[in-house]
């Protein structure tokens, strides 16, 4: 899993062979793979929130995941009922669908709204919803 803890919006760090987050190793101490607490389907979800119109390319590349596998995690929110996707000219536009129960049994009495607002300070303008 990739991200940087504290700033959801920064670019993730590069991964590691093993898919996890590769950074500075603190002194004393092996290195070794770092990992986070979101799987790369929330951190797709959530810049898909934060911008409805960004390109798979720069989705890929901000939450440090091949352009196939952004494609291919995006169908899955898609599929799942999380995402709308609408075409606007030539460019794709995300929908994110409000009130969609997180997916674990431990989370199912979350929504996805609960989830954005945490990471995202924007309010509903209008990438939510419909």
């Amino acid at each position: 899993m990739t991200g940087t803890p504290g700033t959801a919006d920064a670019p993730a760090p590069p991964a590691d062979e093993a898919g996890g987050a590769t950074g500075p190793t603190p002194p004393g101490r092996p290195a070794r793979s770092s990992w986070t607490f979101l799987t790369n389907h929330a951190h797709v979800l959530l810049t898909v929130a934060r911008k409805p119109d960004v390109r798979v390319a720069d989705l890929a590349a901000r939450v440090g995941i091949t352009g196939r596998a952004a494609l291919l995690v995006l169908r899955d929110l898609e599929d799942a009922g999380y995402l709308r996707r609408e075409r606007v000219g030539r460019r794709t536009r995300y929908r994110v669908q409000e009130h969609r129960p997180l997916r674990h049994p431990n989370e199912a009495s979350h929504e996805v709204d609960e989830l954005i607002a945490v990471f995202t300070d924007r309010q509903d303008d209008g990438a939510r919803g419909g």
